[in-house]
């Protein structure tokens, strides 16, 4: 028995050292999306802030593919040692789950949940020139001509997808789903009018609202955004329950160790609550979470039923 404990002593000691020397080498932050969208705007946002404070690398890795799937069946596999983490958005997590049969990871059961780093409401937003000037607009258009108004999307499972899935299922109408591999060539499509509208998170196109690129026309929001103000609400503009907030975490390889995984926590909600990052993201309609892993966790039950519900009612599909 004294050996046992001497040994269970030691082993406790030895994962102290490790948490209190690590990171020893550079951390992966993988994005399981193309750079340049939401998700890897955070990742790109924090890591710099990681690499001065611990002297070691924090590298963005986007490994891109299969709705997220694969950057999040990469990380599922990576060692967990405190060298890999996933930056990723709800989608992987909450979404494409339902929608994707002999999927490679349980995103209930194979990660260590670090934090919510940030939300965003998603924005309807149409063409500069395009002749829809409101939601009325829209959902007239849409009833006159079922199934011919395109709406364009980052990917199949992304927050934009199935917010208008949410949307036809509440307004009673249809359309015609345009998914893009990223938001950039999704947003590049819309201002040249090949598609014809699209629920994007409103950082990823506040630029283009503001510089006339692109009509905003609601938020998906409960109240009215203070980057967006004359922008109403969709529940202003009569469409109840489409309350949507897309958003960005951070997770780890299941069995990090407990003090590595507290240590990280710690760094990573530091990293988001730098004025700088705060600012960076404020301004362009980001709302700050930095939450703790039980939240977190009590977060994504919550988000998980609700999708699967929509999925469900909607009986979509991207197979």
């Amino acid at each position: 028995m004294k050996k046992y404990l001497t040994a269970m002593a030691l082993g406790l000691a030895a994962l102290g050292a490790t948490a209190q020397s690590w990171p020893e080498k550079n951390v992966a932050l993988v994005v399981p999306f193309p750079p340049g969208g939401s998700t890897d705007q955070v990742a790109r946002a924090i890591a710099p802030r990681l690499t001065d404070k611990f002297k070691q690398g924090f590298i963005v890795d986007n490994k891109a593919g299969a709705t997220g799937t694969i950057g999040a069946t990469f990380v599922k596999r990576a060692p967990a040692d405190g060298y890999t983490f996933l930056v990723t958005s709800l989608g992987p997590l909450v979404i494409t789950p339902h929608l994707i049969k002999g999927m490679q990871y349980d995103p209930l059961k194979d990660f260590d949940l670090i934090t919510v780093a940030v939300q965003s409401p998603n924005v309807l937003v149409v063409p500069a020139n395009s002749p829809h000037k409101s939601v009325s607009d829209v959902i007239a258009y849409q009833k006159a001509n079922p199934g011919k108004m395109s709406f364009a999307s980052a990917g199949n499972g992304s927050s934009d997808h199935l917010t208008v899935e949410l949307f036809w299922q509440q307004t009673g109408t249809t359309g015609v789903h345009i998914p893009y591999k990223g938001g950039a060539p999704a947003h590049a499509d819309l201002m040249g009018g090949q598609v014809d509208a699209s629920f994007q998170n409103i950082n990823s196109v506040y630029q283009y609202i503001k510089g006339g690129k692109m009509r905003a026309l609601a938020i998906t929001s409960a109240k009215r955004s203070a980057v967006l103000p004359d922008v109403p609400t969709l529940t202003e503009a009569g469409v109840k329950n489409v309350e949507v907030t897309s958003w960005q975490a951070i997770v780890a390889p299941k069995g990090l160790p407990p003090a590595i995984r507290e240590k990280a926590h710690a760094a990573f909600v530091e990293a988001l609550n730098d004025p700088k990052v705060r600012e960076q993201f404020t301004s362009i309609g980001f709302e700050m979470v930095a939450n703790t892993p039980a939240q977190f966790a009590a977060f994504q039950q919550l988000e998980y039923a609700r999708w699967k519900k929509v999925i469900e009612t909607g009986k979509i599909s991207i197979e």
